[in-house]
């Protein structure tokens, strides 16, 4: 038998990045031998078996003679089902069971997982691969299941097929595929909004936009508490909220998707590429979502901040562009907890192991909660908390300094009055009216300084946050009295920045630094004399619920 060489192309991925992947496929004499090469992972290696079957069931003969199939480059690790299509093409083409009518050259791509009968099966972390693909120009035939997922992302031609000898016959121009159009090619997507997306990607961000949000009215009481809530929208700023079981704080945290602008179309595509390349995959039906993510207290740090043999992302990443909520703050372990320190300072997380290192966006906003004291009714009225001081503190002591001193805002958050639900009690404002008020603050903050007021660096704090002099005053005696380090003093003004946005003004005065402090019930915990300074400096509750 004559030495025959096919090559098929198509990618793989490493973190964020879908590399080149050429399948070679040479069929020769010999004894019967089937060789996959190339840092092949296990799945990639049983893709031999689901080829013989698959080419059996579709009517093809399985070659008798030493198949030889290379995964270039050779020191690339390769994993998952799609290059199952490109093998069992290589395998066809290199015996002479099909002839293709053109070339088939590298800016043509194949993926697919087959199953025994020859029907393509969905493969993870196409979404990736299509965007990569898409850049450089190349066509992608997919199976079925991922067609929606691949016009999300790429410009260039996408087929998808069923089966097997759907692509066979197409590639011998018997049954060609036809190239598919974008899902949402039919809306009209507003003019408004913070979003710059085109085409039907910014049709897919004005659905996901307008489905039912969850209403901050819903909430009943906690008025101090959805202030705090409006001003972590505005700024991007983290929340930590203390009150016992039942007081609103998962309602709460969960109504904060609700209030932040839109994705832009850049944002919506960083998403579902994470999404992509992660163990639950991407569901197309929830692009331009804003992420909310809520690990079990019981997460272990690798599924916070990513790992695994194959370098996954984390909960850190996956909450990229939105929302991670760590409910029972102290009932995480204090290895994991600290393992957020630098994720939330610099907004990437590094996965390092043995063969892998891939590096993932993470810049999510933290919003946590936790109970006052072990038994959750330290401070109740009724009396009912039977947790000894030591016991309580032992409890918040499980939640480091320099954790807390990276968390923007703590607030306290009391048991909801009954008569706060009575049908004539104030409910407050709507989530609807709150994100109007966020959206004009962020786009104030970006067309001052460029990006959102928690994320401004150092140096950009001393230019754009500097209070007036009855400010400085007060922050003056707050740093004094509570003892508060360089890195609080830089929050407390970021802080106060966002408020005077939300309040239209460009001047920060002392009302909107006393705000910012009431912000921080922790650093008013810890200094004697606190209470005292904090009870001047407070502004009224009617002007924090405005």
């Amino acid at each position: 038998m004559a030495l025959i060489l096919a090559r098929i192309t198509c990618r793989g991925q490493i973190g964020l990045h879908a590399p080149l992947v050429h399948v070679e496929v040479s069929v020769g004499a010999g004894l019967p031998a089937f060789c996959i090469v190339g840092l092949p992972a296990t799945v990639v290696k049983e893709s031999k078996e689901r080829v013989r079957a698959a080419l059996v069931h579709s009517n093809f003969e399985f070659p008798v003679g030493r198949i030889t199939v290379n995964l270039a480059p050779a020191d690339l690790p390769k994993e998952g089902g799609r290059f199952d299509l490109p093998i069992a093409l290589g395998i066809l083409i290199a015996s002479g069971q099909i002839h293709p009518t053109a070339v088939i050259d590298s800016t043509q791509e194949f993926y697919g997982e087959l199953g025994l009968s020859g029907e393509l099966l969905p493969t993870r972390g196409l979404l990736l691969a299509a965007a990569h693909a898409s850049r450089h120009g190349h066509s992608i035939v997919v199976p079925c299941a991922n067609a929606q997922e691949a016009l999300i992302v790429t410009r260039s031609s996408v087929r998808a097929a069923n089966h097997l000898l759907e692509v066979c016959g197409h590639l011998e121009g018997k049954m060609p595929l036809k190239p598919l159009t974008s899902p949402t090619a039919g809306f009209t997507p507003p003019a408004d909004g913070l979003t710059q997306g085109t085409g039907h990607v910014r049709a897919l961000l004005e659905h996901a936009l307008a489905r039912t949000r969850l209403d901050l009215r819903d909430v009943r009481g906690q008025a101090h508490a959805k202030r705090a809530l409006v001003v972590a929208a505005a700024g991007l700023h983290s929340l930590l909220m203390i009150g016992p079981p039942g007081s609103g704080k998962s309602m709460l945290a969960q109504r904060l998707p609700g209030l932040l602008p839109p994705l832009t179309e850049i944002e919506a595509l960083e998403v579902a590429s994470i999404a992509s390349v992660s163990a639950a995959g991407f569901n197309a039906s929830q692009f331009g979502q804003r992420p909310f993510r809520s690990p079990h207290h019981s997460a272990s740090g690798a599924a916070l901040v990513g790992g695994g043999p194959r370098a996954k992302p984390g909960e850190v990443s996956l909450a990229h562009h939105g929302v991670l909520f760590l409910d029972e703050l102290p009932e995480f372990e204090r290895r994991v907890l600290e393992s957020l320190r630098e994720p939330l300072e610099a907004g990437v997380v590094s996965v390092s192991r043995a063969a892998l290192q891939a590096q993932y966006p993470a810049a999510f906003q933290l919003i946590a909660a936790m109970n006052p004291c072990p038994c959750g009714h330290h401070g109740d009225p009724s009396g009912s908390c039977s947790c000894t001081p030591a016991e309580v503190q032992r409890y918040r002591s499980k939640i480091s300094g320099p954790l807390l001193d990276r968390i923007d805002m703590h607030v306290d958050m009391p048991p909801v009055d009954l008569s706060e639900f009575d049908d004539a009690a104030e409910r407050g404002e709507s989530s609807a009216a709150a994100a109007t008020r966020i959206i004009h603050a962020r786009q104030v903050q970006v067309a001052r300084q460029g990006n959102c007021n928690a994320r401004l660096p150092d140096a950009q704090v001393e230019r754009w946050c500097q209070p007036d002099r009855a400010g400085r005053n007060v922050l003056e005696r707050s740093m004094k009295w509570f003892g508060l380090s360089a890195r609080a003093r830089g929050r407390l003004l970021k802080l106060a920045r966002t408020i005077a946005d939300l309040d239209g003004a460009e001047t920060i005065t002392d009302l909107h630094v006393s705000q910012a402090v009431t912000l921080r019930c922790l650093d008013r915990k810890a200094a004697p004399g606190a209470a005292e300074l904090a009870s001047s400096t407070a502004a009224p509750d009617h002007e924090l619920t405005t």
